[in-house]
């Protein structure tokens, strides 16, 4: 499924946090996908395409990215109450909650606080407990922090012919075979200084604490969880998710994808998708 197909399918709910947008397809029991920082709801395309036969599938954006405006408070709990405040507003009762990247993080805080939401979880290769940020973020917050990144964010999204060789990147194994309309989805929410201090405001509010907050909540929760995790990206490495296997006894199988980076989902949906429906039962 291209970007504008995809996005024709983008709604938005007001909620007493704010606008909240999210692209719907599918019907059958729902699910919910969050994507992690840099991308959208774009990025589970390919993997909503596949499985929207048998589920309703919900794929929320995140403040400063697709079509969610800027928040106060952009920390990771406050993305958390998001999730939850979008799925409350829909009505959706349980959800099978699939999470990447930043969204992961996002998607365990979830499970912590709101376990009552959840069918079923999934984590793809994401920020763990011990591991959030991952250090090779590290001079990418500082800047942030130091108000020294904004500049070069706005720059990169004015510069298609950089965006195959960001940093940004390095999430795929072939950044050249992403399309234009992909690239140009991610990078336009960050094309004025406005929304890239607002980006640097996200990255500074990035910390372990939250994750830490739930690591007594997650050892308890008793929601079928799945682990699927791409071997080749460095930062998320697949000793990650062992880790996060023996902090969470709910934690069914880990699936070892091969060579995979971080934006695999998108990259090699092939790659997720039957483990879904086998994890989802249907």
């Amino acid at each position: 499924m291209d970007v504008t197909a995809f996005t024709s399918h983008r709604r938005s709910v007001t909620t007493e946090a704010g606008e909240i947008a999210y692209t719907e397809i599918g019907q059958g029991p729902v699910s919910v996908f969050v994507h992690g920082l840099g991308t959208n709801g774009v990025l589970w395309r390919q993997v909503i395409e596949q499985v929207r036969d048998t589920s309703r599938c919900i794929a929320i954006d995140l403040p400063l990215h697709g079509g969610t405006p800027a928040r106060a408070d952009l920390s990771v709990a406050a993305l958390a109450q998001l999730v939850a405040d979008l799925c409350a507003a829909l009505d959706l009762g349980q959800v099978d909650l699939v999470g990447n990247d930043t969204g992961g993080a996002i998607a365990q805080i979830v499970a912590g606080r709101h376990p009552e939401l959840l069918r079923s979880l999934t984590l793809t290769n994401c920020d763990t407990e011990g591991n959030f940020p991952p250090a090779e973020l590290a001079p990418i917050i500082k800047a942030a922090v130091q108000g020294e990144l904004a500049d070069s964010l706005v720059a990169l999204a004015h510069t298609p012919s950089a965006w195959r060789t960001s940093p940004f990147a390095d999430g795929y194994e072939h950044p050249d075979q992403i399309p234009d309309e992909v690239w140009r989805s991610y990078f336009a929410p960050i094309g004025t200084i406005e929304r890239a201090r607002d980006v640097e405001r996200m990255l500074a509010a990035m910390d372990s604490a939250y994750l830490t907050a739930v690591s007594d909540q997650l050892r308890a929760l008793n929601v079928p969880t799945l682990l699927v995790w791409g071997t080749g990206y460095p930062p998320f490495d697949i000793t990650w998710a062992y880790r996060l296997r023996d902090a969470m006894p709910a934690v069914r199988d880990v699936v070892e994808v091969d060579g995979a980076r971080l934006f695999f989902p998108e990259e090699r949906p092939e790659d997720l998708i039957p483990h879904l429906r086998r994890h989802w039962a249907r």
